[in-house]
């Protein structure tokens, strides 16, 4: 147990990188379908490239979605709709009639002009045309307005008959049918009779919509998915054969039903090895990439956990829009993976942690070939357009440019395919448009990601290093001789990072807040004692040492209350190491020759720096700090000046924890040379 203990103690980190990729593959494995994969690519307008394939077993040919897009309209054009009378209309009226009549009658006839029997005539003509015209029926129009069938299905006392629509009337030919019914009569009031029925007409029959959906859906649960079978050992396609439209569906179908019967087959087991077999392939690729190409990443564990979280985030929209609607798949965002992936790394790895996204997605899709592919282009012409990042509006050109690249290669594949712009679906141009507008939402990913792990972005280093920021417009007020040090230290450090490789905008934000400290106590510090006066001559060497050395925790106090991210605070904290406040400890050490002085009271707490960046600002802040400090300049003492200071920075151990070579050290010390004799404007000595 005790050697179990220490294996795992001695060998955490690659137990912990072990479980990371090991998870990631469970995660994504969980998210595969647990079904199987048909094993050959093909494509509508294109040569069958494999050799001749013959029906493994009987399968039905499906229906297009257009063709069973026409049949569902047929069928809802055959389905005569559905109307109930309600006979209470009738009976309603029926009840209001007679009152409504004698009080019409009254009021024309009135005393001894009554007619009884003249009255009663008209009376019963008029309840014989109601009942003719409600028998029949008045049909309410239907909301949408639209023309009747030739037949409807008319629904009286929960009895159903099929009837011609043109025996049901409408308000206007039931006004007509008034009219033409009172002229056959004579000896009656036609007026009084039209006023009276036309008052008394009403719908009394009414579209019964739920009654004909269920009809509809009745009738399109009995619509067959398929046209024709296909026997087993039937040859589908021959190699070299054109897959034609009929050809492109029998194989759809083949595929559809090959891998229904691979998942109903208790294969689950031989599938779910599979599938394990091919992520982990891909899993183990990318992290012999890292191991090989990118060790300075593999050795981050928190770079490793971004990586696997946005290529498992994706993998998972796209196995969720499958669930959902695969027609949609076009609408995923697949290429916020390498936006995100290259605000954070290289162009190198976006692209490599790409392809390994989008094949393993691959697994997932249909037709693999023609996504993998407008995904591979599209996602490198993304990975182009953020090379250079330095504003946040650039996202918005991306997007534009994801945008026509789908486009494009969409038109291409379906020319090629089907040989015609007829092909050419809009729909899939605005599931185009959707994916490149849900790339914006790389913006905010990338600044959770972030303060979620501490890393930090070029478009924020950018922000960072603009001097009206609040923090470095306070450094130029309150010490300007600091401020000024600061920016020809920045523009020292950047050039020679340029020269031996890092992140030049790093090191010059580095450079820009590394001397924050100096802001509480500027006189105290030579670039900013302008009166000539200098407080260190009122107080001891120790003091003066302490309030040297107190700048850099002063510093990283400040830095931390305005939130300035980590990296940055690392370039105020390693700026000076553990060297030592050289002129205080030797003015101390000369003055008081018979004391022991303490080294720690004149030294720096450190730590040391521990990356290239850092290093290069500790070499630039003190060549360029001495260089003040020179009578007069010229090549030799600039160059002895430079030699000196890096030397003793080597020999103290200073760069004993960063990733840089005596061959860098040497090739920096060139450019810093080179950079102070333009600053003091010396020209070379050309020899004689």
């Amino acid at each position: 147990m005790k050697k179990l203990y220490a294996f795992i103690r001695n060998h955490y980190q690659e137990i912990y990188k072990g479980f990371l990729f090991i998870f990631a593959l469970v995660l994504l494995i969980m998210i595969f379908p647990q079904q199987g994969k048909f094993k050959y690519e093909f494509t509508k307008g294109r040569p069958w490239m494999h050799e001749d394939l013959y029906a493994p077993f009987d399968f039905a040919i499906e229906k297009t979605g257009k063709e069973l897009e026409e049949e569902r309209q047929e069928v809802a054009l055959s389905i005569a709709p559905y109307y109930t009378v309600d006979v209470s209309v009738f009976e309603n009226i029926l009840d209001h009639f007679d009152k409504e009549f004698s009080a019409k009658w009254a009021e024309r006839y009135s005393g001894d002009q009554m007619d009884t029997g003249y009255m009663e005539k008209n009376r019963s003509i008029a309840l014989q045309i109601l009942d003719d015209i409600y028998g029949r029926g008045v049909l309410e129009p239907t909301p949408e307005g639209r023309p009747l069938p030739e037949k409807i299905i008319l629904i009286r006392q929960n009895v159903a008959d099929e009837i011609d629509s043109d025996s049901v009337l409408t308000i206007h030919r039931a006004n007509e049918y008034i009219a033409e019914t009172l002229g056959r009569y004579e000896d009656i009031d036609r007026d009084l009779l039209s006023n009276i029925l036309f008052d008394f007409l009403d719908y009394n029959v009414f579209y019964d919509e739920g009654k004909t959906q269920e009809e509809l859906q009745n009738a399109l649960n009995e619509m067959s998915f398929s046209r024709g079978m296909v026997l087993t050992g039937e040859k589908v396609v021959s190699r070299g054969e054109v897959v034609d439209p009929e050809t492109y569906q029998k194989l759809v179908s083949l595929k559809k039903s090959y891998e229904k019967r691979l998942g109903a087959a208790g294969t689950y087991y031989s599938i779910l090895a599979g599938q394990i077999l091919l992520v982990g392939i891909a899993i183990g690729v990318l992290v012999l990439f890292l191991i090989y190409f990118r060790r300075d990443i593999f050795r981050d564990n928190k770079k490793i956990i971004l990586i696997l979280m946005v290529m498992i985030l994706l993998v998972f929209m796209v196995s969720l829009m499958i669930r959902y609607n695969a027609g949609y798949l076009y609408l995923v965002p697949v290429c916020i993976v390498p936006i995100i992936i290259r605000t954070f790394f290289d162009t190198r790895i976006a692209l490599y942690v790409h392809l390994i996204t989008v094949i393993i997605i691959g697994f997932l899709v249909p037709n693999s070939f023609e996504f993998v592919f407008l995904q591979m282009i599209t996602g490198i012409i993304a990975i182009m357009t953020v090379v250079n990042l330095q504003r946040r509006s650039q996202f918005f050109l991306t997007s534009a440019w994801i945008f026509i690249t789908y486009s494009v290669l969409y038109s291409g594949l379906i020319l090629l395919q089907e040989g015609s712009w007829k092909g050419i679906n809009p729909v899939y141009f605005a599931f185009f448009a959707g994916s490149a507008g849900l790339t914006l939402f790389s913006y905010p990913f990338i600044w959770v990601f972030e303060k979620l792990f501490g890393f930090i972005t070029d478009v924020t280093l950018i922000e960072l290093s603009n001097t009206n920021n609040i923090l470095l417009r306070e450094l130029s007020l309150k010490a300007p001789g600091t401020f000024q040090h600061s920016l020809q230290v920045a523009n020292l450090a950047e050039e020679a990072v340029y020269e031996v490789g890092g992140n030049a905008m790093l090191v010059r934000t580095g450079a820009l807040y590394h001397d924050i400290g100096k802001m509480d106590m500027p006189v105290y510090f030579v670039e900013n004692q302008t009166t000539g006066v200098n407080p260190h001559d009122e107080l001891t060497y120790e003091e003066s040492a302490r309030i040297i050395i107190d700048h850099v925790i002063k510093g990283i106090e400040k830095a931390k209350k305005y939130k300035l991210p980590e990296q940055i605070i690392d370039f105020i904290r390693t700026h000076h190491g553990t060297r030592k406040v050289g002129y205080f400890y030797i003015m101390q050490k000369k003055e008081t020759p018979e004391d022991q002085v303490d080294e720690k009271d004149f030294t720096y707490h450190g730590p040391i720096p521990f990356s290239k960046e850092t290093a290069i600002l500790m070499m630039a802040d003190s060549v360029e700090a001495a260089s003040r400090s020179l009578k007069s300049y010229d090549e030799d003492k600039i160059s002895k000046l430079v030699d000196g200071i890096i030397d003793q920075q080597l020999e103290t151990g200073q760069f004993a924890n960063s990733d840089i070579t005596l061959r860098e050290i040497t090739r920096i010390k060139k450019i810093l040379k080179n950079k102070l004799m333009t600053i003091y404007h010396i020209r070379v000595e050309y020899p004689i």
